[in-house]
């Protein structure tokens, strides 16, 4: 039986690794987001250790995630991009939020460390519509000065894939920049001006770690584990801030989940000194009606085992974990998804 495994590799992280196990009293499928694929991953490690029943992740992208609930091959997909409540309703959905967590730009620039450069989201959105290629562009200086930025080009690097790290990205970008948003727009998929494409949010980081003058995004566990260079971003309030958990958490305060309907909620551009701009929550896709009450109901039992006991794994990967009462809001939506005899699977 397949299972996630804790540590991030830079190839492509497509399928869970299988591990020699006994008969298990359960197994139960997902795909999409690579977003929360790091704390999916450790929380499915303790889950089989302590109860014996397997996950089998598949980190796709969210694009992927939402297309393979739709078509019901899986048993819950995943995505950084929340569904609006009319979709979910058409296609018979039902979504929930795990975790927060933050899109971080990273760059590789040799002799530079972590937060040494200043980006903005404008300045972001013209280096990804090519109209900054190079490092020590007058632009970027004039947001780092007295830092001696090198003489060379700028590598775009985006995901390839149907992405809500690029949905969140590229949304942000529309906020912050009239072009952006007049071109290619906010969507988990887009037509890329300039750059190379790379699967996964693992993808974005190898090409990021193996091309140097280059520039990517990609959620911070991905940067934190694999040690690459970050820049720090001005928010809302005017304040340049670093990716980190109290940040996310920061800009996660304003998220206001009992006003949201079918938890649709984005958490862009949030106000306050220390938010990080780029935050964001990634959600779990399952289907209100279950063909395969059990199914529905061990996937429910595990999330709400990492609701009860994963918070301090998600935390040690920098994301940011849900209050009780929004964890409460999230359990009482779970009796709307209900077995052929209309009762909730897991009550």
């Amino acid at each position: 039986m397949k299972i996630l495994r804790a540590a991030l590799t830079p190839v492509s992280w497509v399928a869970a690794l299988a591990l020699a196990a006994p008969a298990t009293a359960a197994s139960i499928s997902g795909a999409g987001a690579t977003f929360p694929a790091p704390v999916y991953a450790k929380w499915a490690e303790t889950y089989r250790a302590q109860t014996h029943n397997d996950l089998n992740y598949q980190a796709i992208g969210s694009g992927g995630g939402i297309k393979q609930i739709n078509a019901g091959t899986v048993d819950f997909g995943a995505s950084d991009k929340p569904l609006k409540p009319d979709v979910q309703a058409a296609d018979g959905l039902q979504q929930f939020p795990t975790v927060i967590g933050g899109v971080v730009p990273v760059m590789n620039l040799p002799g530079f460390k972590p937060g040494q450069i200043r980006l903005t989201g404008k300045v972001l959105a013209d280096i990804y519509l090519g109209l900054i290629k190079k490092w020590n562009d007058p632009v970027i200086a004039s947001w780092n000065k007295g830092v001696a930025l090198p003489n060379i080009p700028i590598t775009v690097v985006h995901r390839s894939d149907g992405s809500g790290t690029s949905f969140l990205f590229t949304t942000y970008l529309s906020m912050e920049d009239p072009k952006w948003a007049a071109g290619p727009g906010g969507n988990d998929a887009v037509n890329w001006p300039v750059g190379l494409g790379g699967k996964g949010n693992d993808g974005v980081a190898a090409f990021v770690k193996q091309t140097v003058g280059s520039i990517g995004y990609v959620e911070y566990a991905y940067a934190k584990q694999n040690q690459m260079t970050y820049a720090l971003m001005q928010n809302k309030a005017g304040k340049w801030v670093a990716p980190n958990a109290a940040n996310f958490a920061a800009a996660a305060a304003y998220a206001k989940w009992p006003a949201a309907p079918g938890f649709y909620l984005l958490l862009l551009d949030q106000p306050g000194a220390a938010s990080w701009p780029i935050t964001g929550a990634t959600f779990i896709l399952m289907h209100k009606k279950q063909t395969n009450p059990q199914a529905g109901h061990d996937v429910l039992a595990f999330f709400d085992w990492a609701y009860k006991n994963g918070d301090a794994q998600a935390a040690a990967l920098d994301y940011v974990t849900l209050p009780a009462p929004v964890k409460a809001l999230v359990r009482k939506s779970w009796n709307t998804i209900v077995g052929p005899n209309g009762k909730p699977v897991y009550p």
